[in-house]
């Protein structure tokens, strides 16, 4: 039997998703501020300090939770939607940036998930969301998330956001992927994570895809991500305050004027 409250959802749209999770009398989603859109009436509104498990402990555990919560850069506080009503009640939440939602029923995947931080949308009430330490020095120090990283816990569904398109890969025993640090959306708790040196002078210098990339090793899911946030805001910020890299210092200042920027 499950522990965690059993709700039904619809993902609408294509680049920039919302989803409509439909609520039970008494069922109950938890979400991250800044990620609802709309409710029907009957639908309380209640805010959680902690991870939004029902098992925290009391004060000192609500306290603890709200702590590793911090550490992940997320608020320390959740948002609770609960259906007090009769009928079916429905609840819809946006995604932040161009992407995919990605459900996950934990039930189906050990009850474990590990995500990079801010990836983490909504979840049936129940759920936990933590923090995962990533054991190794190397990667910890180079591999883009620093040692810590988001853990769902439960065995409820729970809801991710990434950007750009979501490749989901199942990796057999021993079988390795090599991957750009950021790309990295989610992955098993089976699947073992680590941080590579790219190598070679020319690679290290001239190759513009950084130092390091991660290496995860089945057995396990892994799902990735086309368009990081971080490099959409880099590519962004570089277009705004520099000049275009792709064009020459000729055709890029006649390339500006044509386009008013200059």
């Amino acid at each position: 039997m499950k522990k965690n409250h059993e709700i039904d959802y619809k993902i609408s749209g294509e680049e920039m998703q919302c989803i409509e999770i439909e609520l039970d009398p008494n069922e109950t989603v938890i979400s991250e501020p800044g990620s609802f859109m709309m409710m029907e009436e009957g639908i309380q509104m209640e805010t959680l300090f902690g991870d939004g498990s029902q098992n925290q402990g009391g004060v000192l555990g609500k306290l603890f939770s709200a702590g590793k919560r911090l550490l992940t850069g997320e608020n320390l506080f959740m948002t609770a939607f609960t259906n007090i009503g009769t009928g079916k009640k429905h609840a819809t939440f946006a995604s932040p940036y161009p992407g995919k939602i990605i459900p996950m029923d934990l039930s189906l995947l050990n009850g474990k998930m590990i995500c990079q931080k801010d990836s983490f949308l909504c979840a049936a009430k129940g759920v936990s969301v933590g923090i995962e330490f990533q054991k190794k020095l190397g990667t910890g120090l180079f591999g883009g998330e620093g040692f810590i990283m988001q853990k769902l816990e439960g065995d409820g569904m729970a809801f991710v956001h990434a950007g750009g398109n979501i490749i989901e890969k199942d990796l057999k025993a021993g079988e390795l992927i090599k991957i750009d640090t950021g790309c990295i959306v989610a992955f098993t708790s089976g699947v073992d994570y680590d941080i590579q040196f790219v190598g070679g002078i020319k690679n290290t210098l001239f190759g513009g895809e950084g130092l390091f990339f991660a290496t995860l090793r089945g057995p396990g899911k892994v799902w990735i991500q086309s368009l990081p946030i971080s490099r959409l805001a880099g590519r962004i910020l570089a277009y705004g305050t520099g000049t275009r890299k792709e064009e020459g210092s000729i055709l890029g200042g006649i390339g500006n004027l044509l386009d008013g920027d200059s």
